[in-house]
């Protein structure tokens, strides 16, 4: 069982404690309890729900008449969602026809080519992934077609992306694009199987212009000499120093890249030097902020408690229009939301049979605030919607972007109302009271929570209005403590000058 805390504890909590706060999540029906973060020392704590289920949707409750077979990929532009139906080579796209039910709009089988087409095959073949443009096309990662199939928004064919030819792309290897995505340019990015050198990106006119974001090479020294030492045959079967492939992409609404991978250890996890989320920008870099109390790897504590081992593995992300974030687990079938400054809001989710639980969740993506989740074992969609706690946190968030300072504060007072264990609820009141200049205010907040970096802030700022506003009084002091001794000591050489020019010219006159 691994620990994660901000600092080491001096003892370990008791086993029945242990068992509360480790398998808990995993067990609990929704509800109080079904959401739950970590505190400032790391121990589980648990909440009203942020989020609720607005409904499941399987096949029969979609009206198909060919059930959805091992469904992959989905993309929510607007009010519609396009599901990769992988197994049956199909495209099902989905209306949101009122707040809590789902209508077919489209099944897409096959397309149009037209005449000036450069292929002859208007079918898919395990079709992974789509994204849809703002202008309704719709590019398909069509994986057993070795391309990327573009096709506008009444099935026309427009282009492929094909295997690139450049000399950096691995030519041996066969072009089985994953996952995609499209930014406001036209231009795609690209996961394809075997492919580790980061996002294949093309250009819109499909030219390959490189790779982005390939991950940092990380491995331990004593591993390089005994690579150095080793034989040609103990060499081959060793692990190559060559970076990790990710599972999934989301482009959000300024631009920027998120993946995730699941291609983390255990040791790295534990010792914060993988990871599984970042946020590119347009060269690759990671600029995801990490100032939370925790790195950002879903749960920061694991066992192997009802069958599922080890920590959460990051499968998919989305990001919502307040820049939370909010990241699927595969490995217990839980959500992390996270807000810009990379603190988790809450945790939610779990596997099971349950409304609100996945057997095999594989996708999430965002229609306004709400969530959706595409299960490849069950064959379903999850809806989930804001409850009235969630929505006072996302008020709370958008007012503070906004320069709404004082409301924001307000909307932390509501949630810190409705959970007064929510640590982030204090935060934001002193973020807020630091906007407002309201410094001495902000500290008791940011004190209560063991909020370093904002007390800092705070404090610095307090000291420096307290000196602006006493300045006056500094610089009498300041006149007390150093002039006046001067002085004084000015006086009693001047007294002592005239007393001893007195004492000598008496002296003299006696002679």
């Amino acid at each position: 069982m691994k620990i994660r805390n901000k600092k080491l504890k001096a003892l370990v909590l008791c086993a029945a404690t242990a068992i509360m706060t480790f398998a808990s999540p995993l067990t609990v029906e929704a509800g109080y309890g079904y959401t739950y973060n970590y505190d400032y020392w790391g121990d589980v704590q648990y909440s009203p729900d942020a989020y609720e289920v607005g409904g499941v949707f399987t096949s029969s409750e979609l009206g198909l008449d060919t059930k959805l077979n091992a469904p992959q990929g989905m993309f929510v532009s607007g009010r519609k969602v396009y599901i990769c139906d992988t197994g049956n080579n199909r495209i099902v796209v989905l209306t949101r026809d009122t707040e809590e039910s789902f209508k077919v709009e489209n099944i897409i089988e096959s397309f149009n080519l037209g005449s000036n087409a450069d292929t002859d095959v208007n079918t898919f073949n395990m079709p992974t992934d789509i994204s849809v443009s703002e202008e309704g096309d719709m590019y398909i990662a069509d994986q057993n077609n070795n391309r990327i199939v573009k096709l506008d928004k009444d099935l026309n064919y427009k282009m492929s992306f094909t295997k690139p030819t450049d000399q950096t792309f691995d030519q041996s290897i066969t072009f089985l694009p994953s996952k995609i995505s499209v930014d406001t340019a036209g231009r795609v990015y690209c996961i394809a199987v075997n492919v580790n050198q980061g996002l294949i990106k093309f250009e819109n006119d499909g030219v390959f212009s490189g790779f982005v974001g390939a991950t940092k090479v990380t491995y331990e020294w004593t591993d390089y000499i005994w690579k150095k030492l080793a034989t040609k045959e103990q060499r081959a079967q060793m692990a190559s120093f060559v970076p990790t492939e990710y599972d999934n992409l989301f482009i959000d609404h300024e631009g920027f890249v998120y993946v995730c991978t699941t291609n983390v250890s255990e040791a790295d996890l534990d010792s914060g030097a993988a990871t599984p989320i970042r946020r590119l920008n347009m060269i690759g870099n990671d600029i995801l902020v990490r100032n939370g109390n925790y790195e950002i790897i879903g749960d920061i504590e694991w066992d192997n408690a009802a069958g599922y081992d080890g920590p959460s593995l990051i499968t998919d992300i989305t990001a919502l229009e307040n820049d939370v974030y909010v990241a699927l687990d595969k490995t217990r079938g839980r959500l992390f939301a996270y807000d810009d400054q990379g603190r988790m809001l809450y945790a939610f989710g779990g596997n099971g049979n349950m409304d609100g639980y996945f057997k095999k969740p594989i996708a999430i993506d965002h229609m306004g605030n709400d969530l959706l989740v595409l299960d490849n074992q069950d064959c379903s969609i999850t809806l989930f919607t804001n409850t009235t706690f969630g929505k006072n946190i996302f008020k709370a968030i958008e007012q503070f972007q906004l320069g709404q300072y004082t409301e924001s504060g307000q909307s932390w007072q509501a949630v810190m109302d409705m959970n007064g264990n929510y640590d982030l609820a204090y935060i934001g009141i002193g973020r807020s009271l630091l906007r407002q200049k309201k410094y001495g205010e902000a500290l008791d907040y940011f004190k209560l929570k063991y909020d370093e970096d904002n007390y800092s802030k705070a404090f610095k700022q307090y000291r420096k209005a307290w000196v602006e506003d006493h300045i006056g009084i500094i610089f009498v002091l300041f006149f007390l403590v150093l002039i006046v001794p001067l002085a004084i000591g000015k006086v009693k050489k001047l007294k002592f000058e005239i007393d001893t020019a007195d004492i000598f010219k008496y002296e003299h006159l006696r002679k």
